[in-house]
């Protein structure tokens, strides 16, 4: 599909998530978007039932008073992507594959946060940083990481979660949505996860496909690994092997589900056979509180 058509592919898919959720949220959109994070307004005296941490100790140690720190809301909002660009990204069917469902709906919610105002920035990570798009407003800057993100052609075909993660961390020095998407096929990124949701406002986008649980007896087949470029020879006909690669897929689910639920951190799963366009609106209601 050509670049322009892709696009208004995208902007089509964004005007209908926009008007679903206008519709059913009375016109409450920006609250997906809107700023997590608050900046320093103003001192005034300290009132009975204050929080004494807001208390500013420089201004009441001249003598005058107890004062406090008033804050107001940030109203320039990040939204920051971190997309696993990795082999394991490329199952699925020709133009339906997890790597281009993550492609898409990063457009789309580019598009929907520069409406609102907000910067918008993206990496694109395997083992290493492959992308960096510094965060920027306005439509032209979402038209460019579309155009950027399907231009692009990472060097390596492993995963490490943790490396974009602490890149992320390191790099962004205020609160901001960081929307992760991944296939999350990695190990041992529990805590670097959970770091990231206590320091911003984290969005968990899980993509698969059917074929990383179900899987037919076909007798021993060769199985080629993206990310290690090995192939394996597998008994698929073996006494539950099915029954084991399903079982290994539900726990690593659930067991993400579960810590996402602890931080108190969105999560979504969307498979590449689902209309993501709904998934997104379920995820905005839930951001909404509806």
């Amino acid at each position: 599909m050509e670049l322009r058509e892709t696009i208004q592919k995208l902007r089509n898919y964004e005007i209908k998530i926009r008007k679903a959720l206008n519709t059913q949220m009375q016109g409450d959109f920006h609250s997906v978007f809107k700023g997590s994070g608050l900046e320093f307004s103003d001192i005034r005296e300290y009132q009975y039932g204050d929080d004494v941490r807001t208390i500013d100790w420089n201004v009441s140690a001249k003598g005058h008073g107890t004062f406090v720190k008033t804050f107001k809301e940030e109203k320039e909002q990040t939204v920051f992507f971190l997309m696993d660009v990795s082999a394991s990204q490329e199952v699925g069917k020709f133009g339906s594959k997890k790597l281009d469902m993550c492609k898409e709906i990063c457009g789309v919610l580019a598009l929907s946060a520069v409406k609102e105002g907000s910067q918008v920035g993206v990496i694109g990570f395997s083992n290493k940083r492959e992308k960096y798009i510094k965060p920027n407003k306005g439509m032209q800057h979402a038209y460019r990481i579309i155009a950027e993100l399907y231009g692009m052609k990472p060097l390596s075909t492993q995963t490490d979660l943790n490396a974009g993660i602490y890149f992320t961390m390191n790099m962004l020095k205020r609160k901001s949505i960081i929307i992760i998407l991944s296939d999350f096929i990695d190990r041992d990124y529990d805590k670097a996860l959970k770091t990231i949701s206590r320091m911003h406002d984290v969005v968990v986008i899980h993509l698969m496909d059917k074929r990383e649980r179900e899987f037919p007896k076909l007798g021993i087949v060769p199985l080629f690994d993206p990310e290690q470029k090995k192939t394996f020879w597998i008994n698929t006909s073996l006494p539950g092997f099915t029954r084991n690669i399903k079982q290994q897929f539900i726990s690593n689910q659930n067991h993400l589900e579960e810590m996402c639920k602890k931080q108190r951190t969105n999560y979504i799963s969307i498979n590449t056979t689902d209309d993501y366009v709904s998934a997104l609106i379920r995820l905005f209601k839930i951001r909404n509180g509806k």
